[in-house]
């Protein structure tokens, strides 16, 4: 009688089907598989942008901002300018042309080289960019003439809506004189009874 009971009390096995698995080695199994997953889905911190914001002075306070938007601290140096063309007016001027930053997780970050405009657009379509950005901007009007209101413009998001700037055309006083011409007058300063 135990034989027979011991017997029943097995699994049946249809012909045709596989056999069932027993539930320890499933959990064999399946354990490792999902900690691979987990390992390999993990990134190092040190390999996520910080997406860290900060000013960077380029040559006057104000004039330059960080966005750390790569690993490794690489990102952009975002040049800031005014534009005082209107009466009592200051507004920033963009240029998209952002120059490279690197080492901007560290303790002395620097330019070198230009950025991509799809960076600078990517970087200025975040909201904590651009509000750095008027900030930075309205400190900068603000020291170069505090009489004048400021008004904020936001940055071109997209190539389309990046127009060229017309400047002044030179005029003649404002062009390089002749080499000849100015070496023949430092000869009369230096040299003034003498016959050329």
């Amino acid at each position: 009688m135990p034989a027979a009971k011991l017997g029943r009390s097995q699994p049946r096995i249809r012909r045709g089907s596989p056999p069932l698995a027993p539930a320890g080695l499933l959990a064999k199994a399946v354990v490792p598989a999902v900690a691979a997953l987990l390992a390999g889905g993990c990134v190092p911190a040190h390999r996520h942008p910080t997406w860290a914001v900060y000013p960077l002075q380029r040559r006057t306070p104000h004039d330059g901002l960080a966005v750390v938007n790569q690993p490794d601290g690489y990102g952009l140096h975002i040049w800031i300018d005014t534009d005082t063309s209107q009466s009592g007016v200051c507004q920033p001027r963009w240029r998209p042309d952002a120059a490279r930053l690197f080492n901007g997780n560290g303790s002395a970050p620097f330019s070198s080289g230009l950025a991509t405009r799809e960076e600078f657009f990517a970087a200025v379509a975040r909201g904590e960019v651009r509000s750095a950005l008027r900030r930075e901007s309205e400190a900068l009007c603000r020291s170069r003439d505090p009489r004048r209101s400021f008004r904020w413009l936001e940055p071109p998001r997209r190539a389309e809506e990046v127009t060229a700037e017309s400047f002044p055309l030179l005029q003649e006083e404002d062009l390089l004189s002749d080499p000849k011409a100015v070496e023949e007058q430092e000869n009369r300063l230096v040299n003034p009874g003498r016959p050329d």
